[in-house]
């Protein structure tokens, strides 16, 4: 979760401010090469496809809901629903597609979640994966 997400919690307001969503995206172009750099030290190349888990936060089941039928869209494994470590929060995660592990390919696809979720008023709060999937 951003730094300033936890101001935004209340009700039908804005959970997402233009600020945090700038500082979002910036995290994610940073923490994308290093997570791949991990990968590349266990082997995932970058010819080898995975799924990549995600994860979203929002301040309303409806928001979560709706974002979760869109994520659906493409074809993703989602779920939602209350998070089970703030009562005033709602997740939204899942499971993508197999993508191709290029660092471009994950970045501007980082880039494209944090965007989306932004459109949604969720905040993208990041990825993962297994490679041995």
């Amino acid at each position: 979760m951003g730094l300033f997400s936890f101001l935004k919690n209340d009700g039908n307001k804005q959970f997402v401010s233009a600020p945090a969503f700038e500082n979002q995206v910036a995290k994610q172009m940073q923490m994308a090469p290093l997570t791949m750099k991990e990968l590349r030290k266990i082997n995932v190349n970058e010819d080898k496809e995975l799924k990549l888990e995600f994860f979203f936060y929002t301040n309303t089941a409806q928001k979560a809901n709706v974002f979760a039928q869109e994520l659906e869209k493409l074809n993703y494994e989602v779920r939602s629903g209350q998070s089970a470590g703030d009562k005033k929060l709602f997740i939204v995660t899942g499971w993508t597609t197999k993508m191709k592990m290029e660092d471009v390919i994950v970045s501007n696809w980082a880039k494209t979640m944090c965007e989306l979720g932004f459109s949604f008023d969720c905040e993208f709060d990041g990825w993962g994966t297994t490679p041995d999937q």
